[in-house]
Order: C-alpha cells, then sequence, then structure tokens
C-alpha cells in the first residue's frame, strides 16, 4: 500500500475505482490495484463501459458465444460478465467489511432516467441478472429517479443513487434512502446488508461556475475560482451529519442493522491543469466518505497524496464561499440543474455509442 493512500483510507474514505473493463479484470491489474493502492470497490458508467466496448477483441470470444442475439441482449450480457466477475474479486473485501465496502455498481439504461417504473424493473432485472450480494445499482437522482430509488431499497437492493449536484436534492436523496429502508424493513428484509451511497459530483461543479466567474472578471470573481465545487461537496457532508444524527426514523433503523448512506465523491478527477490533479480527494477528506476515482487521479493521489482529514471545521467558511457566488449573481440552483440535464444527456449519448459497437462487433464475429 502506498503511504498517501493508507492514509487516506486510515482518515476513513473508502478508495473505489471509477472503472472496468474486461481487460482490467482478465490482466490482474484490479487484484494488483487492491493489493496496492487501497482500491475497495469499483463503480462504472454508460461512459465506462462505452470506452471498454469500444475495444477490439476482449470481448470478441463472449459475443461469439452469444451468437446472433440483439443488441440489448448483448450488452446486459457483456456488462454484467464484468461486473459478476468484480464483485467475486472484492468478495473477500465485502466480507470483511460487513459488506460496506467491496461493492461494484452497475447503471439501470440511462434513457430510463425520467421513467420511475421502467427504472424500478430493470434495477430488480439487473441485481438479478448479477446475481451477487455485493452489487449495487446505480439510479439517477432524477426527480423521477427518486421514488424508483425507495421502491427499489425496498425490495432489499443495494442502490448507488448517482448524479446529484444540489443540496437540495441530496436532502431528497436521503428522504428517499431512509424511506426505502423502512419499506425493507416493514417487508421483512435484513437491513444489514443493505447497502447505498449518494454519489455527489464534484468536479463538474467547478467546470461550470469557474466558467461564469471568468466572464464576470472582477478581482471577487477570480479570488473564487476552483472553490464551489469543494464547499458544495462539504456542505453535502455536514448535511450528512446531520440528516442521519436528527432524522428520527434512522436512530430505529439503524438498531435493526441498517447502515447510513454514504456519501460519495464522483467526478473527482481535475478537469483544470492550474488546479492539483488529486484536490477533489485530498480537500475532502473525512469519515464515512467514499471517493471513486479513475486511475489517473488514483495515481496522483499515491504518488504525492495527503490524505489528511480536511472537511472537519470547514463548514462557516464553505457557507461564506456560496453565500459570495450568490452576492456576484451566480444562480447555483441554475447550475446544478443543467448540470443533472448534461449529465443524464452524457450518459445517453454514451450508450448509443455502445449500442453501435457492440452492434459491430456481433456483425463482425459473426461475420
Amino acid at each position: 500500500m502506498t503511504e498517501a493512500t493508507q492514509r487516506t483510507s486510515d482518515s476513513g474514505v473508502s478508495i473505489w475505482l471509477d472503472d472496468l473493463s474486461r481487460t482490467r479484470i482478465e490482466s490482474g491489474n484490479l487484484q494488483e490495484l487492491i493489493a496496492d493502492k487501497n482500491v475497495v470497490g469499483v463503480t462504472t458508467n454508460p461512459s465506462i463501459f462505452q470506452k471498454a466496448l469500444s475495444q477490439v477483441g476482449p470481448y470478441d470470444a463472449q459475443l461469439k458465444e452469444l451468437g446472433k442475439v440483439d443488441v440489448e441482449t448483448a450488452i446486459r450480457e457483456l456488462t454484467t460478465t464484468d461486473v459478476r466477475n468484480a464483485t467475486d474479486i472484492f468478495r473477500e473485501i465485502a466480507e470483511k467489511t460487513d459488506f460496506v465496502d467491496g461493492r461494484v455498481s452497475i447503471e439501470v439504461d440511462p434513457r430510463l432516467a425520467h421513467e420511475t417504473e421502467a427504472t424500478e424493473k430493470q434495477a430488480v432485472e439487473l441485481w438479478e441478472k448479477v446475481n451477487r450480494p455485493n452489487a449495487m445499482i446505480k439510479i439517477p437522482a432524477t426527480l423521477e429517479g427518486l421514488p424508483a430509488i425507495t421502491a427499489t431499497l425496498a425490495k432489499g437492493i443495494s442502490v448507488n443513487v448517482t448524479l446529484i449536484f444540489s443540496l437540495e436534492r441530496y436532502e431528497q436523496v436521503i428522504d428517499a434512502f431512509i424511506e426505502g429502508i423502512a419499506q425493507a424493513d416493514a417487508n421483512g428484509h435484513d437491513l444489514k446488508h443493505i447497502g447505498s451511497v449518494a454519489s455527489f459530483f464534484v468536479s463538474r461543479v467547478d467546470t461550470a461556475v469557474d466558467k461564469k466567474l471568468e466572464e464576470i472578471g472582477t478581482d471577487e470573481a477570480k479570488a473564487l475560482e476552483g472553490k464551489a465545487a469543494i464547499a458544495n461537496a462539504r456542505l453535502a457532508y455536514e448535511l450528512f451529519e446531520k440528516k442521519f444524527a436528527e432524522d428520527p426514523r434512522w436512530a430505529a433503523l439503524e438498531a435493526k442493522g441498517a447502515k447510513k448512506q454514504r456519501p460519495l465523491w464522483a467526478s473527482t478527477g481535475t478537469k483544470n491543469p492550474a488546479y492539483s490533479d488529486c484536490v477533489y480527494v485530498d480537500e475532502l477528506v473525512a469519515p464515512h466518505i467514499v471517493n471513486t476515482m479513475p486511475e489517473k487521479t488514483l495515481n496522483a493521489l499515491a504518488d504525492h497524496g495527503n490524505g489528511a482529514p480536511t472537511i472537519p471545521g470547514t463548514y462557516e467558511e464553505s457557507h461564506a464561499v456560496m453565500a459570495k457566488l450568490a452576492d456576484l449573481g451566480i444562480d447555483f440552483k441554475a447550475v446544478t440543474d443543467k448540470l443533472e440535464a448534461d449529465g443524464v444527456a452524457a450518459f445517453i449519448k454514451s450508450w448509443d455509442s455502445v449500442l453501435a459497437d457492440v452492434q459491430a462487433g456481433i456483425d463482425r464475429v459473426n461475420g
């Protein structure tokens, strides 16, 4: 283990890798990252699978075995095979951590982001297809996604809530989670192994807000560049602490074995070269956190990261940053609403590429 990744883990952050592919699994690279860099989980999304499935070769044997199936079936088989194999690699970690870590996430079709019932249905299908207790089903935190999150948890299925950008939506996600766990309890499910994380996106917030600050161009605006995303995430952690401490339903559920839905920092790769290449890890360290990172960010952390706690004591400063942004006329809700819409659209675009790439693969191997 590297000093920085070990220190980050010791500070309460679970390091997950934001990537998965057949090559990464079969080459032994995933096991190496577990052994050498404290990786204890994996997240996937449509863009990650678009990158993986665009490779010619690694998936050909399975495509040949599947024959001339329809492209949707092929994608389901390829992606759930990768996720199932990854969950098996992480099974020991899952069992050692009482299923807190060792989790591997797979996302519902992004085209269903605004369809509650279709999302619920596919969440069950993916859970049953992967058929591993340490899997997680990713559901976007759109308004239509919220009731699907509750309904999926109520069935005893672990959920990774994705595409959260605002504190307002994050509070709704926590409420949807607690209601889902309460329903799971009423339905007779064992609460101990129902896991959940709330994926709060970070770097994209700075990309959007910094652009507006540059347009304003004053010294005051320039002084705020690179501060919005970290302040927003730290205030999400403040909300996490507050909600789980104060919600009267939670103490009773926790007494029955329920585990808190942890905040997960997503979109943690640094987009702006002027910023540290592990800023969205080092500045967001606290207990009960997951940080899922691309390999480039993981390597930067391992090489020169800090890993000491950096969230405690920052709430006042973070509220001040958000107040200054508002004083400059930046409508933060408009920013986060657009980021959510853009996030869904980007995943749909990636999924369209997956459809085309896998169809090309089917045609090639059955040539």
